[in-house]
């Protein structure tokens, strides 16, 4: 075969993702206070974007030079504003109390196709000047923004959150009380150095034998530095290990006597609920025994987490429900952390009337088409997370009247075929969102579980309310007769839950309850 340069044509098929459906899908799976960011972002980088807050601020004039209020009595009712802006409203709540009369915003193509968004209607044409219903900018939700304004006072004057004090560290904690209670400078320099070994529970992480070596000091030296800093608060700090520091919290409270001292070198026992053990081992009855548990169970085996400011951030939902007065669900977006967008056609004008060089027009053409989709892949992501919101909360209907018990097996093609939608795309939409019911918030994820099949031949229970009735059945038994996996296996089976031994142990241990022996040691030997 001779190798020689020639030309060859080959056909073939292959997927190729455009820049505006690769938003589109990075839209559908960003919660509301992510999607709130990305929306900060776009703003600050399209001039033609703007928030509602921007257009109710223009105050005395608009971008484009008009008079104060000349656009503001025509555009005071509903439809489009003179300016060619309309504020259209997708997120409105949907209810239904049947299967059959249930309303569905309508949606057209809401699939994964996000390709197809264009082909029915231009950008140009939906955003025209004074366009009729049904144009204009998407609006969405108001964006959480604060003024900071000085509301009348000086603004030379501080704030009152300017003079509140910050919160300390434990590093800074534990300086003050070295600093105070050493006056070595040496024992100072060890005492800095075994501050940086702690972890965040408050243990020595490290040999002393290191840090002498790393010091260049004696390690006794080293030792009476640490006995000297296990006098410091929080009580139990600088242990080495649970029972030192179970030890110091004790001798800080004069309570650490030979019988409690034996018991913490027999922790072991203690965590294996060995009463009758430890009352050989201390030498004291099963009264005494029960007082000292008692005391070890008060104290902080984790000194150092009081000092532990980590925010616990709060869950934004971004699927609201709530009953409707006469039977049935209402569903809605939550509308407070939706960011509200549009696009300005007005100042859109402007620029291009007065645009002559060919790379500013394309500059503005592409920010114009940047803004219209952004505004339409919004609207898209509203409609498609209500739809699939709102047949979850028809399909598992049971759970939100009854009770964990009634909720069904569901998986995302269930939904997907319900709503004539790809599973894709219910699998993005169902990611990383919460929704309110009257049972609590949720992932949207959780309504998804597998399907145990019934052992009577009829309808199939979900692996969810499978393991709410393994705890409950444990949690009622009495101590006489601890149930074991085979026995929870014949109670389930009466019930016609046709379950595995080893699904039975998967989901008890899954849940974090002990096995069958260890709950009968623990209740018999419980004091």
């Amino acid at each position: 075969m001779a190798l020689t340069p020639r030309l060859e044509l080959r056909l073939g098929q292959s997927l190729v993702m455009t820049p505006q459906l690769q938003q589109a899908i990075k839209l559908l799976q960003l919660n509301n206070l992510e999607l709130a960011a990305y929306v900060e972002g776009e703003l600050e980088q399209n001039p033609l974007l703007e928030t509602d807050e921007d257009q109710a601020g223009a105050g005395e004039g608009d971008e484009a030079g008009n008079p104060p209020g000349e656009d503001s009595a025509e555009g005071s009712g509903e439809g489009a504003n003179e300016g060619g802006e309309m504020e259209t409203d997708p997120l409105a709540a949907v209810d239904f109390s049947t299967d059959e009369d249930r309303q569905v915003p309508e949606d057209g193509a809401m699939d994964v196709d996000y390709d197809n968004l264009w082909n029915n209607d231009s950008p140009a044409d939906d955003y025209s000047e004074g366009g009729s219903e049904g144009s204009g900018a998407a609006v969405y939700g108001d964006l959480g923004s604060w003024s900071g304004g000085s509301g009348g006072f000086d603004e030379s004057v501080s704030s009152l959150e300017e003079t509140l004090s910050g919160k300390i560290s434990l590093r800074d904690h534990l300086t003050g009380q070295l600093n105070l209670e050493l006056d070595d400078q040496v024992d100072r320099l060890i005492g800095l150095h075994l501050i940086d070994l702690l972890d965040e529970a408050g243990y020595i992480a490290g040999e002393l034998s290191q840090v002498a070596d790393v010091l260049g000091c004696a390690p006794e030296r080293v030792a009476a530095t640490l006995a000297k800093l296990q006098q410091f608060d929080p009580p139990g700090i600088f242990a080495r290990d649970l029972a030192e520091c179970l030890s110091l919290q004790l001798r800080e409270k004069d309570r650490l006597d030979p019988a409690m001292g034996i018991m913490l070198e027999n922790l072991d026992l203690l965590a294996r609920h060995d009463f009758d053990g430890l009352s050989r081992l201390c030498g004291v009855d099963g009264e005494d025994i029960a007082d000292m548990v008692t005391e070890i169970r008060e104290l902080n085996p984790k000194p150092a987490l009081a000092f532990d400011y980590s925010v616990v951030q709060p869950i934004s939902p971004d699927v609201l429900m709530r009953p409707q007065p006469g039977g049935g669900w209402i569903v809605e977006l939550n509308s407070d952390t939706l960011p509200r967008v549009l696009v300005n056609n007005r100042y859109h004008a402007r620029v291009s009337s007065q645009a002559r060089s060919k790379e500013d027009k394309h500059y503005i053409n592409e920010c114009f088409q940047s803004a219209n989709w952004l505004v339409k892949s919004l609207h898209q992501r509203a409609t498609t997370i209500l739809k699939v919101a709102t047949e979850i909360v028809r399909q598992q209907d049971g759970f939100f009247t009854k009770g964990v018990q009634y909720l069904k097996p569901l998986v995302l093609r269930d939904i997907a075929e319900a709503i004539e939608m790809h599973e894709s795309t219910v699998s993005r939409v169902t990611s990383n969102k919460y929704i309110v019911t009257s049972r609590g918030i949720y992932e949207l994820k959780y309504f998804f579980t597998p399907a145990i099949a019934s052992s009577s031949g009829g309808e199939a229970h979900s692996a969810e309310s499978v393991r709410h009735r393994i705890k409950a059945l444990i949690d009622a038994e009495p101590p006489q007769k601890v149930l074991s996996d085979d026995k929870l296996v014949k109670f389930l089976k009466g019930e016609g839950i046709d379950i595995a031994r080893r699904t039975v142990a998967k989901y008890r241990e899954a849940m974090g309850i002990a096995s069958s022996v260890q709950r009968r040691r623990e209740k018999r030997n419980r004091p």
